[in-house]
Parts: C-alpha cells; sequence; structure tokens
C-alpha cells in the first residue's frame, strides 16, 4: 500500500479547504440575489404608465412604437434584442437571456395592441398614462400591457441580477392579439419560430382576484374558450307593410333568436374547472361553497346551475360552450317587408366542442324551416388544456404560496380569448396570469376607465419572478 508522507496529507487537506471554500464562494456568486421588490414595482409603474402613453388602438395597431419604447430600455441594459413587423407599423419584439440549454426555453410575452375608446365616456385621459391614488389609469393598462410590463420587468430582474439558467428566457412583446393576431403570434409562429419556440410560455389570461381588498385567490389559466360565430338567417317573402305575412322574416328570426337567448347548453366540465370548482368550493363561504360542490351532485347539479347562472356569469360560462345574440340586421324601409333577416350569434365554445353536432342542437331547438343556422369560417385553434401537473404549473404554485401564504391557486377556463390558443396548438404548455384585479377593475377591461393597481403590480412583478427562477433557474 502506498503510503503519503505527513507533509504531504497536511497540503491535499488544505487543498481540499481551500478548493470547498472556492466552491462555496462560487455558489454564493451564482446563488440569486433576491430582488428590491418595492423597487422594481415603481420601475413597473412608471414603465407601464410610458407603454399606455402610446396609442396603440387597434386598428391600425401601431405596436412598432411601443416595441420601440421598450426596445430603448433593453438597449440600455445591453440586451440584445429585434423587432419584426408582420406588417408596416406592426411591430413584435423579442430578446432573449441565454441558458445553459439544459432545458427547453421559457416565453414571457404580453400584446402591446389595445382596443379603441369612447373618449366621451372616460373620466381620465385614456392615453394619459395618469397614476393617481395607486392606480395607473389609461386603455391598455389591464389588457394587455400590464401583463407586458410584468413580463418585461421580471426580464430585467433576471439580467440585471444575472441569475444562471438553465432555460433560456424569452421575451415577446407582440402585436395584434385584438385582432386574431396574423400580426401578430400567427407571424412569428409562421416566419420566425425559432426565435419563441419554447416548451412554456407565461401569458395573458388568469388574475389574482381581490374582494374587500384582500386577494382571494391567484387564477391560472389552463384552457380557453375558443370563438366559434355563427349566423342565424331567416328567409321570406318581400312585399308591402300594409299586409302581414306568415313568413315575414324579421318575425322567423325574433323567434329564434328568442329561443337561442334564452336556452342553457348542457354544462360539460373538464380537469380544470373539475379542479376550479373543487378548490374555490375550499375558500368560499358556506353557501356558496355549497353550490359549488353541488355543480357536481348528479341530484342537485340542475337547480345548481340555474343558481349559478343568475348569481355569476362568468363562473357559469365556464361550464358549458356559451352561445349570445349579439347583432340583429334586418329591413331597410318602413313599410316594406323584408326578404331576408339575419343575427349574429358570438359562440364561446369549450376546446373539444364538436361544433357540427352543436349547430345540430340550435337547429332542433328553433324547429324553423325558414330559419338556417349558417357557421362563420376561419377562427383560432381548439388545443387540448396545458397540464396541471407540468413544472411550470407546479413552480406557479409555490410562487403563489410564497407570495400569498395561505391562498390557494386555482386553474382557470377562460371564457375570452388569448394567443395561447395558437401556442398551444405548436405544442406549447402556455399558462395565462394577471395582476391583482377587483370585480371593478375587470369590468373596465374594454370598458371605460381601464386601471391596474401599482401594488398589485408589484406583487405580480414578485409572483412572475418567483416562478420563473423557479422553473428555468440552474440547478
Amino acid at each position: 500500500m502506498k503510503r503519503h508522507r505527513p507533509g504531504y496529507l497536511a497540503a491535499a487537506s488544505t487543498a481540499v479547504l481551500v478548493v470547498g471554500a472556492l466552491m462555496a464562494t462560487d455558489a454564493q456568486n451564482r446563488a440569486p440575489q433576491t430582488p428590491d421588490f418595492a423597487a422594481a414595482r415603481d420601475e413597473a409603474a412608471g414603465i407601464l404608465s410610458g407603454l399606455v402613453r402610446i396609442d396603440t388602438s387597434n386598428p391600425p395597431g401601431s405596436e412598432t412604437k411601443a416595441a420601440t419604447f421598450l426596445k430603448q430600455v433593453l438597449d440600455k441594459e445591453g440586451i440584445a434584442s429585434e423587432i419584426f413587423e408582420g406588417e408596416p407599423g406592426r411591430g413584435n419584439l423579442v430578446a432573449r437571456l441565454k441558458g445553459s440549454g439544459r432545458k427547453r426555453p421559457l416565453l414571457l410575452m404580453g400584446h402591446t395592441d389595445v382596443v379603441g375608446v369612447e373618449r366621451s365616456r372616460w373620466t381620465f385621459d385614456p392615453f394619459g398614462g395618469e397614476i393617481k391614488d395607486g392606480y395607473v389609469y389609461g386603455r391598455g393598462a389591464s389588457d394587455d400591457k400590464g401583463m407586458t410590463t410584468a413580463c418585461f420587468e421580471t426580464f430585467l430582474l433576471l439580467h440585471r441580477l444575472n441569475v444562471p439558467l438553465d432555460r433560456d428566457v424569452i421575451f415577446l412583446a407582440e402585436a395584434d392579439e385584438e385582432a386574431g393576431g396574423r400580426a401578430g403570434v400567427q407571424f412569428m409562429i409562421d416566419k420566425h419560430w425559432d426565435r419563441i419556440d419554447s416548451e412554456f410560455a407565461l401569458n395573458e389570461g388568469g388574475w389574482m382576484y381581490e374582494v374587500n381588498g384582500k386577494v382571494q385567490y391567484v387564477g391560472v389559466a389552463t384552457t380557453e374558450k375558443v370563438p366559434r360565430g355563427l349566423r342565424v338567417v331567416a328567409k321570406g317573402t318581400s312585399g308591402h307593410g300594409s299586409m302581414p305575412r306568415l313568413d315575414n322574416a324579421i318575425t322567423h328570426l325574433s323567434a329564434a333568436v328568442g329561443r337561442i337567448g334564452n336556452w342553457q347548453p348542457p354544462m360539460r366540465m373538464n380537469e380544470t374547472t373539475r379542479t376550479f370548482f373543487e378548490r374555490l368550493a375550499t375558500i368560499s363561504p358556506p353557501e356558496e361553497a355549497r353550490l359549488y360542490r353541488a355543480l357536481q351532485d348528479p341530484i342537485g347539479s340542475g337547480a345548481a346551475q340555474e343558481k349559478l347562472r343568475s348569481a355569476n356569469i362568468m363562473y357559469n360560462s365556464m361550464l358549458r360552450t356559451s352561445v349570445v345574440p349579439t347583432i340583429i340586421k334586418g329591413g331597410f324601409r318602413n313599410n316594406v317587408i323584408p326578404g331576408d333577416a339575419e343575427a349574429t350569434l358570438d359562440v364561446r365554445a369549450l376546446p373539444d366542442e364538436d361544433m357540427d353536432k352543436f349547430v345540430a342542437m340550435l337547429t332542433e331547438l328553433v324547429n324553423d324551416p325558414e330559419v338556417e343556422i349558417v357557421r362563420n369560417a376561419g377562427g383560432r385553434p381548439a388545443p387540448p388544456p396545458s397540464p396541471l401537473a407540468s413544472d411550470m404549473f407546479q413552480a406557479l404554485e409555490r410562487a403563489q404560496a410564497k407570495t400569498f401564504p395561505g391562498l390557494t391557486t386555482l386553474p382557470l377556463m377562460l371564457t375570452g380569448a388569448t394567443d395561447s390558443a395558437q401556442l398551444r396548438a405548436k405544442g406549447v404548455q402556455a399558462y395565462g396570469l394577471g395582476s391583482v384585479v377587483s370585480a371593478r377593475d375587470r369590468e373596465a377591461v374594454h370598458g371605460n376607465d381601464e386601471r391596474l393597481g401599482v401594488a398589485g403590480l408589484g406583487k405580480f412583478v414578485e409572483l412572475l419572478y418567483g416562478a420563473v427562477v423557479d422553473v428555468a433557474g440552474a440547478r
């Protein structure tokens, strides 16, 4: 057996201690630092205010102005970025923080276009970005420049703190979401998929729901309903208004619209909605909890659904494909019976809805040979939900537990539509998030005096940062 001299052993022990110390120092240097979330909150509020001041109403969009605004910040930080225009002036900003490549990338995204405004109905300048009484006011503050800002601030924190990553983290400020994404996410998928290809995406679609000034739960959208427009077309015979006709198209159309508008399509739960109501029952007052539990009771489900229909129209819509008459057209003179009349139906389908069967149900409900239900072409894809068992969803749950101790994360079926649908169709597991909002805040989305709370935005950045470091940080 080879023997080592005492001096050799002492030197070896010293070397081990030195290497151990160096490794410990290196680990300390590589360990993610805790951000100053108060400073991050204030910076995010300023960025959001600046974004709101840029009018990106769609149409025409002009999102390149917003992309340039954010790019200037990235340039000062030394972060490379690119702007891709799907159409002139419709810019999509992409930036990337490189990781080790051990895992596939994570995409942080939000859209910069907004819907139009009725200026006369606003108390604040819709494009003033005013910060007052703890809120940022203006069109897009909540939908969706708040989400864009939270993702952007998180991206900046990762860069400034030099957080070691096992995944690339990609930031995308996209155009044209409000009109379906042709010049935005669809353009990026079709022409620049390599820039945004990822395993997970964090996008708009969820919320941290506040009741009486206190956050009740953190909602994460794992799926969403799909817009599927239909038309109700009635045919008749034109004639003089002084002689009533049995085949009056407006009369037939009105009867059909009445039947459809009062009809409740059947309830159908999936993993997301079943888990949502199960968890919601555990944090709700006793009477509400009984209602939510009764939805899955074969005996009491019917009565519970009818009660929910009037008590909470959003929760009711999460349970079924919804159909709402929104536009009626017919006639051109007060003394002429028109030969046809038409109504538009806004259908928000469950992801697995068979639309041929759904149209057949409507046709049977109307039961009028003079009325036809016509499907509109196109629309977003209907991919399956993102799973609850994924690393990303579980990281969001852990971040929620740290940011809001004692609360619950609820998976959501979003009743609206986002560009997550196109990403899920490409195989990306996309999850919808959002800042702290009250019922009043949600009602102002696409409405008047839209706003987002500064304190809530700060908590959103804190939660988002925690989840991103959890799922993308180096192990």
